[in-house]
Parts: C-alpha cells; sequence; structure tokens
C-alpha cells in the first residue's frame, strides 16, 4: 500500500511558497523606491541587509535633466493635473534611461537624477534619446491641446561616493561628490544658454570618440564652491538637420566671437556675433552673448578677463616630483600664452615641443605612481592624460598652418592647456593625492 503525502508537509510546503512570494513582492515594491542597480554597486544582494554608513567610490557619469519653466506651468493647473502631467512625463523618460544602462537615482520634483555607471557616451547617447521621446510625447500634448515643453539636460563625469545616509528609524541612498554638483549646474545653465544639452569638459573627455559627436564650446563659467572656471561645451546632434549642420560649418568663427568678448573686446565680439547670427538665425546661444554685449563689465560682477593662473601650495597633492612636474608645466604653458599674445608665432614650435616633452614624462610618471599604489581610477586618469595630447595637437596644427588671430590661439592655449590642466589637478590629481594618503595611512599587519 503507497504511503499518502502527508497533510502537515504539503500544508508546510505551500506556506513556503506563499512566504517566498510575499517576500519576492515585497523586495520587488522596495527597489521601486532603492533601485536594485544602486544596490549591486554597493554589493548589497538583500534589501534588508542595508545599513546607514555604506558607501562606495565609483566612476559615474551623472545626468540631470529638468522641465523648463515649470513653476510657470504648474501654476496654471490644479493640484491633481499637476501630478498627472508629472507623471505622464516621468513615465515616457524612466524606460529611456532604463534601455540606456542608467538608472534613476531620484526625483527632484520636475528634475530627473540619473546615473551611468559604464560610460559617459551611454549618457549622453540617452540625452539625445530623451530629447527624441520628448518630441513624441509634445506631439501627443499638442493632439490633446496642451503646449509642448522643453527640458534642459545637463551631463557631467566623475568619481562618486555612493553610499547610505540617515538615522535608525530612516535612511536613504544617495550620491556626493563635485560631479553631482556641476551636473546640475551645468542643466540649470541650459536655461541660461537656451540650449538642450550641456556638458563638461570632465565628460568631453572622458568619451570614447569625442569626434563622432556635435559639439562645441559655449562658455567658461565659475562653478560655486569651486576654484578657477570650467569650460562648458554645448552637444547639439539633437538640433534640426539644418540648424546642426550650420553649428557644425560655424564652429571655428564662433568660438572666435567668444574668444574676444572673454577679453572684453566687446566692439570685435558683437560684431563677429552679428556675422554668426546672419549665417545661423536660429542659434539662440549667439544671441544670448549679444546680449550680454548690451551689459557693462561691471554689471555681471567685474571684468570677464580670466588672469594667468599662477602655481599656488593649494594646488600640491603630495608626491613633490608630481607637484614640481605640474608647476614647471603651467610655467610653460603661460609662456607659450605671451608668446602667442606678443604675436611672436614664430617662436611658439619650440615652447610647443618643451611643453609636449615635459607632459609626455610627467603624465608618464604619473601613471607608474599609480599603477604601483593600485590606484582603481587610473583607467580613467589615463582616458584624460590621452585627451589632452589630442587636443594639445589640435592646437599645434592650427600654429603650423598659420593661424595667425592672437586672442583667438590665446583662448584656445587657456581652453586646452591651462584651464586644463588646473582642472585636472584640482580634480583627478586632487583624488589621487587622497587616495595615496589614505593607503599610507593605513596600520601594517604584523
Amino acid at each position: 500500500m503507497s504511503a499518502k503525502p502527508s497533510p502537515i508537509t504539503g500544508t508546510a510546503q505551500d506556506n513556503n511558497d506563499v512566504l517566498r512570494e510575499r517576500l519576492n513582492t515585497i523586495t520587488a515594491a522596495y527597489s521601486r523606491f532603492v533601485p536594485r542597480e544602486f544596490l549591486n554597486l554597493l554589493g548589497i544582494e538583500d534589501i534588508r541587509k542595508v545599513e546607514v554608513g555604506q558607501q562606495v567610490e565609483r566612476k559615474m557619469t551623472v545626468l540631470f535633466a529638468d522641465i523648463r519653466n515649470f513653476t510657470a506651468l504648474s501654476e496654471s493647473m490644479s493640484p491633481q493635473e499637476n501630478f498627472n502631467f508629472l507623471n505622464s512625463y516621468l513615465i515616457q523618460m524612466e524606460p529611456v534611461i532604463t534601455a540606456h544602462g542608467g538608472f534613476i537615482d531620484k526625483y527632484v520634483g520636475d528634475a530627473i537624477m540619473a546615473l551611468f555607471p559604464e560610460s559617459p557616451d551611454a549618457g549622453l547617447r540617452c540625452a539625445l534619446a530623451m530629447l527624441q521621446k520628448l518630441d513624441q510625447y509634445n506631439d501627443g500634448r499638442q493632439r490633446a491641446g496642451y503646449r509642448p515643453i522643453k527640458i534642459g539636460i545637463g551631463i557631467n563625469t566623475g568619481i562618486v561616493i555612493l553610499g547610505t545616509v540617515g538615522g535608525a528609524a530612516r535612511m536613504d541612498g544617495t550620491v556626493i561628490g563635485d560631479a553631482v554638483n556641476l551636473a546640475a549646474r551645468l542643466e540649470r545653465l541650459t536655461k541660461e544658454y537656451r540650449v538642450s544639452i550641456l556638458i563638461s569638459e570632465n565628460t568631453l573627455y572622458s568619451l570614447d570618440q569625442p569626434g563622432l559627436w556635435s559639439i562645441r564650446f559655449l562658455d567658461r563659467t565659475h562653478v560655486r564652491g569651486k576654484q578657477g572656471t570650467q569650460s562648458v561645451y554645448e552637444v547639439f546632434d539633437g538640433d534640426p538637420g539644418p540648424l546642426r549642420e550650420a553649428k557644425k560649418a560655424s564652429l571655428k568663427s564662433f568660438e572666435r566671437a567668444l574668444a574676444y568678448y572673454h577679453i572684453d573686446d566687446i566692439l570685435t565680439a558683437r560684431e563677429r556675433l552679428n556675422a554668426h547670427v546672419a549665417n545661423v538665425p536660429e542659434d539662440d546661444a549667439a544671441y544670448v552673448y549679444l546680449e550680454r554685449c548690451e551689459i557693462p563689465p561691471e554689471g555681471m560682477g567685474g571684468s570677464r578677463v580670466e588672469l594667468p593662473p599662477t602655481w599656488r601650495e593649494d594646488y600640491c597633492i603630495g608626491p613633490a616630483v608630481l607637484d614640481v612636474g605640474h608647476k614647471n608645466l603651467l610655467a610653460e604653458m603661460n609662456a607659450l600664452a605671451r608668446t602667442i599674445n606678443a604675436s611672436s608665432l614664430n617662436q611658439t614650435p619650440p615652447l610647443m615641443a618643451q611643453i609636449q616633452f615635459s607632459a609626455t614624462r610627467d603624465f608618464l610618471i604619473e601613471e607608474q605612481m599609480m599603477r604601483e599604489d593600485g590606484y582603481p581610477f587610473l583607467d580613467l586618469h589615463m582616458r584624460q592624460h590621452q585627451r589632452f595630447f589630442e587636443y594639445f595637437n589640435e592646437l599645434r596644427r592650427e600654429i603650423d598652418l598659420g593661424e595667425d588671430d592672437r586672442v583667438y590661439l590665446g583662448f584656445r592655449v587657456k581652453r586646452f592647456l591651462t584651464g586644463w590642466l588646473i582642472n585636472h589637478v584640482l580634480s583627478a590629481d586632487r583624488h589621487y593625492g587622497h587616495y595615496r594618503r589614505s593607503i599610507n595611512q593605513k596600520p601594517v599587519n604584523l
């Protein structure tokens, strides 16, 4: 006679199945508030094991996207209409971000903060796809009798700290670091410049193949809490075809105009900007600069001219061989700028050769030290060094081909050489300095 299944065993198995399903459901519900990707980056498999203070450093591309003039738009709607509108927009954007290898860290009102752990190129492709999705969304809004909306997107790449903060009763996952602050700043600047996408020079120098994108220099701007200035770039691949091609054709003439603006030669800047908009009448950023040309420098907080950077003790990161190398390299770059400013272009070849020699030597020493120290962000650092040489060679080719506009060339020295070096020292090199001190302070296990 065959044994019958125990009803007790069967009931226990059923209960286990029910509990397992309930746990899976709860975990899925929690993941809507704490992204699974966030936990994976922290190395956490079970959400029940999350604790306050868990953290990890990662290279990350940070994207902020915000609806233009949302406050004015929301004032014309009821509270329910506000939430319906906001959710209908966010529902459109979330799958676009996921499809490009990113995940949403948080919503801040109508703003989206998304993270891309793999590459800045993925963040840039996502930004363009968001603009395409927005066009489709606006088509539906117009059919329903609503006004189309615009968004601005800011992107920055750098090293951030992902972790958990809070107390015993309430905690949250968050991302902190200068890379986050600058991405948020760039998003706000899109409204000021009337463009759709802005990226930092950190992102530009981290792209796999920057030549594949339609990118132009837009400004050098101060970032609150940071020393020096940051170069800001517009990505205009999302512009309508004719405008995109017109911007590509006018890259050099546009930057020439900005160069004169930044040395306070407003008459020449205005003349060149007017010539530019005659050829590219839909270039909103050019009109922003023309409007600025009507504002006296004192109305903008003083002169717009940046003084040549000089070496400061707080630029030192620790190893004397690196600090001396950076200091001497900055002095050589400043010597090149002075030579160009004096219109002695025939004297620039030996100076350019010396800069290339010094940079090659210093970067190789730095990279070798990073290898020996096991620095986890060596690849990011090497990518930035590689980009430096690419843009340095671009500058040298212009001089070799007979470019003689000293204002334009001097401005490019500031962008590609002195400005890059100071920002690199203050961000990437400084991070390595902190890392090196931390590993040297660790106690030795005997």
